[in-house]
Parts: C-alpha cells; structure tokens; sequence
C-alpha cells in the first residue's frame, strides 16, 4: 500500500461515511490474520500502518525474562536491551519481521476488507433507514417471482412480499408498478430484510391519510378497521372538529377521495362509517349499507342484537356473513341480526340489558354493494 491508498481511505470516509480510523483498524487486524496464515507462525504479531506514507510495518511482540524458553514469545534481557535500552523483565518489545513479499499479501487483504466493510455500512445505512419507516407505505415496482414470494424493487433495496400477505385476485406482474406497507424490517447476515404487505389494515389507513387532509392534519380521526383483503373493509372515523363531517371528508367531493383508495385496493369495496362513543349507534353504523331498526345488547356476555327490516336482512348479514363479520371485528362485539319478522315469532328470549330504537342513519356512506 502507499499514500494513494490512504487517501482512497479518506475519499470513502467522505462517501460513504464510514471513518477512515475504522477501515485502517479492521485492515490492521486482518493483515495479523493474513501474515499469520501466509507465514505460518504462531508469533505474538502487531501491523501498523503509517497514515503519512501507507507504509506497512510487521511486528513481532515479546515478553523479556531471563531465560527465554519460548523463542517465538519470549526473548532475552540481553538481547532486549538491543533493542530497546532500558528494557527490564516484564517489558513487551516489538521486533520487526515484515516480510519481503508482504506487500502483495497486505494489498489484496486491504482490499477484501475495504470491500467488506464498504458493504456492511450500506447494509447498516439502509436497515437505519427503513427500521424507521415500519408501518409505512413505499412505492415499489415488481421485479420478479421467487418461489412463492414476489420480490419488489425499493430503489436501494429488494422487499419481500411473502403469500399471506398477497391479495389473491391481484396481479403481481413484473415491470407493474404497486404501493406497499412495510410489516417488519429484520437485520439478516445477508443485509436487511423488508417485508411488505397488501393485506395489512395499515394499508387502508396509510392511503386515506394520503387522500384525505383532515386525516393527515388530525382534524378526523381512523378509530379501527375491519378488512378481509381484495373484498371489503370497513373503516371507522371520528371527527374532533363538530363542524367537520368525518365520513363526508373520507368520501370526498363526488366520491373522489374513497374513489382513489378503491382504485388502488384494486376494486375492493370500502365501507365507511361513523365511530360513536354510544355503542349502540355504532353498531348499527357498523352494519352499512343495511339499515338497523334497533339494537339491544347484553353487556356481561358483549353481545348484541340486532334488527333489521325484512328486506334488509340478507345485506346485513352479507354475502357469506361477510359484512357480519366485519361488523363485529370492527366493533368488538358479537352482533346476531334478525329480521323483524323473525323477532316477532319468538316469544321465550332473555330480557337484553338495554335496548334503542335506531332511526335510518343518512350519514352512513359505502362505496356501493
């Protein structure tokens, strides 16, 4: 090595912010490693390198005592003073023994270690920035198929989107362009590991923050969602300003808002509903687009019961129960409608801890059936 080699040091300290001291150590103690293997010894050695010339020195270092029985460790009071006067037993003194050919040996060795390390702070830089955008969304191009997992291009570095959390229906063409949530970043030996989702409920938040500018600024608030990916979600918000009609501001201007968000879900239906602290009322929002007549709840078991008109039963339920299901996750309670027919034939039911007439709720808005 010489002193363009130490500048080279400094250049890369400037670009990629890895410090010269620490390329020069990790070279040092890869040289001892290096001149132990190539020469065979089993010497105490020490490397330095001088940062003016680049120069590189090999030292052997040795314990003085009086009588060396060790000579690869040890070395004589008489011969240390040679050395180093003054030297009494104890002393550890460095003699010189860089070999002829070292050079070679040390320039592919600082190499290989520049290189590595170079390499392990791109790792680090990258891990540092994306452990901070956990619960993010990314903007991502699909790059190719693995397996089963669908690698997709970050810029700096691959995502994995593993099959639980891939949308069935959707398609995940090389070259396509997608927006994603990143899950979990994990540090691995082969560099950082990015797993990112379509499936994930964050997804749905993430977007309509986007959308929406009273979400982003706080004035409107995402109190939970329900979503079974690629069919539904439900989503609902809540609105700290009295003036601001939450569900109005998430539809937005003819439907604009919600409209980009189904777009970019692929078509999935999005229902959203009014949160409210009266858990009767929110209930029946839950059930949108059905209609309820009234709800009655047992608060010991966190059930409810639910009515609705005779017409309304089957879109209260769903198709498969699937808006049922989605009601009671966004909720939290176990909902049982019924028709108000079917309420009527049965006369031997437990007396509900309270019941509330549900008038229509015109607030109540879903982006279609």
């Amino acid at each position: 090595m010489n002193q363009e080699f130490m500048q080279a040091l400094e250049q890369i300290e400037k670009e990629k912010g890895i410090g010269k001291e620490i390329l020069k150590d990790a070279i040092e103690a890869a040289l001892v490693s290096a001149y132990k293997k190539n020469f065979g010894t089993s010497q105490n050695v020490d490397v330095s390198i001088k940062e003016e010339t680049g120069d590189i020195r090999v030292y052997s270092k040795k314990t003085v005592v009086k009588e060396p029985e060790n000579d690869f460790t040890e070395i004589s009071l008489e011969e240390a003073a040679k050395i180093s006067p003054g030297a009494v037993e104890g002393d550890i003194v460095e003699i010189e023994v860089t070999p002829k050919n070292f050079g070679r040996i040390a320039a592919q060795t600082a190499k290989q270690v520049v290189v590595q390390r170079i390499r392990e702070a791109e790792r680090g830089i990258i891990y540092d920035e994306f452990i901070n955008r956990e619960n993010e969304l990314v903007n991502g191009m699909v790059q190719r198929w693995e397996k089963s997992n669908v690698m997709i291009d970050l810029g700096r570095v691959e995502a994995v989107l593993p099959p639980t959390e891939q949308i069935p229906t959707e398609d995940y063409s090389p070259g396509s362009r997608i927006r994603v949530y990143i899950v979990e970043v994990k540090k691995t030996t082969k560099g950082p590991q990015i797993i990112v989702s379509r499936t994930h409920p964050g997804l749905v938040k993430r977007l309509f923050e986007l959308e929406v500018p009273e979400i982003h600024n706080g004035l409107v608030q995402v109190k939970g969602i329900a979503r079974e990916a690629g069919a539904r979600t439900k989503i609902a918000v809540y609105s700290v300003d009295e003036n601001i009609d939450p569900v109005g501001a998430c539809v937005g201007p003819k439907g604009i808002r919600v409209q980009s968000v189904v777009n970019e879900l692929r078509g999935e239906k999005i229902d959203i509903i009014k949160w409210s602290t009266d858990t009767h009322e929110f209930i029946a929002n839950s059930l949108s687009p059905a209609k309820v007549v009234n709800v009655s709840t047992t608060e010991g078991q966190k059930a409810a019961q639910v009515v609705v008109k005779d017409y309304q039963l089957s879109l209260a339920i769903g198709k498969e129960g699937q808006n049922a299901r989605l009601a009671a996750k966004i909720t939290g309670w176990k909902i049982d409608i019924k028709s108000e027919s079917q309420t009527a034939e049965i006369t031997d039911v437990p007396e509900p801890d309270e019941t509330i007439d549900v008038p229509y709720l015109d607030e109540t808005v879903q982006d279609g059936e």
